[in-house]
């Protein structure tokens, strides 16, 4: 059985104006990956309501999992949770139990539980909760979207809320070999051993060094025979290459 795919979806005009740098993403792959959940795509769009909402329905209806970055703050652009009910066609409001969290939360610190700060406990209707332990302002899961913070510490927190939750596959296993040669004095057998080992994917990705050209073939698959096998043959054709 294949394993489920996934895409990710990041929101926020400070990601496509550059002013923030994107990391979410990044941790999430490395974490889809250890759980064997195939991660497709990634998508980034400003802060619009009706593109949050048509990402959301494209992305969920290709992927057994979305998963949202962004947009779920106190602020007025963050939007992300009122496309999300739009994209489900359900209502949004606060809901007692987020309340509830944010409430205690807010009292215990001396901090006002403002209007604001209420906007974060505003959930669809049918959604389930993700725990937030860093800040406790929820996250939430409506059909397969996992919606969640963008800040990096809470959007990892969140990643650790919901993944046990999922049902995943074989975990990606991957091993490399690197090479000081261009990728073109590599290629044609690297093309041959690929086609001799299809239960895997092999890729190239140059690179430069001191003024030198040198190839990282990687080698990448859920069994880990197949991937020793590749690995072996690998290390065979190009044996007595610099590396």
């Amino acid at each position: 059985m294949p394993n489920p795919t996934a895409a990710i979806l990041v929101i926020g005009d400070e990601i496509l104006s550059g002013r923030t740098r994107e990391g979410n993403a990044h941790y999430l792959a490395g974490e889809l990956t250890r759980t064997g959940i195939d991660l497709r795509e990634i998508r980034v769009v400003p802060d619009d309501h009706e593109g949050i909402a048509a990402a959301v329905n494209a992305l969920r209806a290709a992927h057994d999992h979305v998963f949202t970055s962004g947009g779920i703050g106190p602020t007025h652009d963050d939007i992300t949770a009122d496309a999300v009910a739009a994209a489900f066609g359900v209502p949004i409001g606060v809901r007692a139990d987020a309340h509830a969290l944010m409430a205690a939360h807010y009292e215990a610190r001396g901090v006002e539980f403002n209007a604001a700060r209420m906007r974060m406990a505003r959930i669809p209707d049918g959604a389930s909760l993700i725990e937030n332990p860093v800040s406790i302002a929820p996250g939430f899961t409506l059909g397969n979207v996992h919606v969640m913070a963008g800040v990096p510490n809470v959007f990892q927190a969140m990643v650790a809320s919901v993944l046990p939750t999922l049902t995943g596959g074989q975990p990606l296993l991957s091993q490399s070999l690197r090479l000081m040669r261009p990728e073109g004095a590599v290629a044609e057998t690297l093309g041959a051993l690929a086609a001799a080992h299809p239960g895997v994917s092999i890729g190239s990705y140059p690179f430069s060094q001191d003024g030198a050209y040198g190839t990282n073939l990687v080698v990448r698959g859920p069994v880990a025979a197949e991937v020793d096998a590749a690995m072996r043959a690998l290390g065979a054709a190009f044996a007595g290459a610099p590396e």
